[in-house]
């Protein structure tokens, strides 16, 4: 058995008590997270959270690029949040390389130089307060006054407020 098929023997057993309840589209609490794709933050179990309370946005180094404009314009405008947490966190793979090593990985793999931004960084806050910049100066974001930042520790499972 892979894994695929043991994560669905998994899912029929979540699945089956759940079968008639419906949460609604639209996030209880009105807020969007974005975070790293790290398997070692589960973002709802570190922030109380339960299913329907928030949108969870993930990508590598949880870093706001338009991709993530783009998903926190539909949340916004269409899903009617309104604030935004961004979580980084410590021993982050993106620290662990550079945009241009990377890249010339890429393409000595390929043959072809990647079109996407790598967005490596070295300094946690620097890159949690460039993402708030990023989210505060997005003209698609019309809620953009509540947006705060965090970098979660990996060890200790708390998270520090990034001014």
């Amino acid at each position: 058995m892979d894994v695929a098929d043991e994560l669905l023997a998994n899912n029929r057993l979540y699945a089956n008590p759940l079968a008639d309840q419906h949460v609604d589209l639209r996030p209880r609490r009105a807020l969007a997270i974005v975070t790293c794709m790290d398997s070692r933050l589960n973002v709802f179990e570190a922030l109380g959270l339960e299913e329907g309370d928030a949108h969870v946005l993930r990508n590598a180094g949880g870093v706001i690029t338009d991709d993530m404009i783009r998903s926190l314009a539909i949340s916004q405008r269409l899903l009617e949040t309104r604030e935004v947490m961004l979580i980084h966190h410590t021993d982050c793979g993106m620290q662990k390389l550079s945009d241009d090593g990377f890249r010339a990985e890429l393409q000595a793999d390929t043959g072809v130089a990647p079109e996407f931004a790598i967005e490596s960084f070295t300094d946690l806050d620097a890159a949690v307060r460039q993402s708030i910049l990023r989210v505060q100066g997005s003209v698609f974001l019309p809620h953009r006054d509540r947006v705060r930042g965090f970098v979660y520790d990996v060890d200790t499972h708390r998270l520090r407020e990034v001014s």
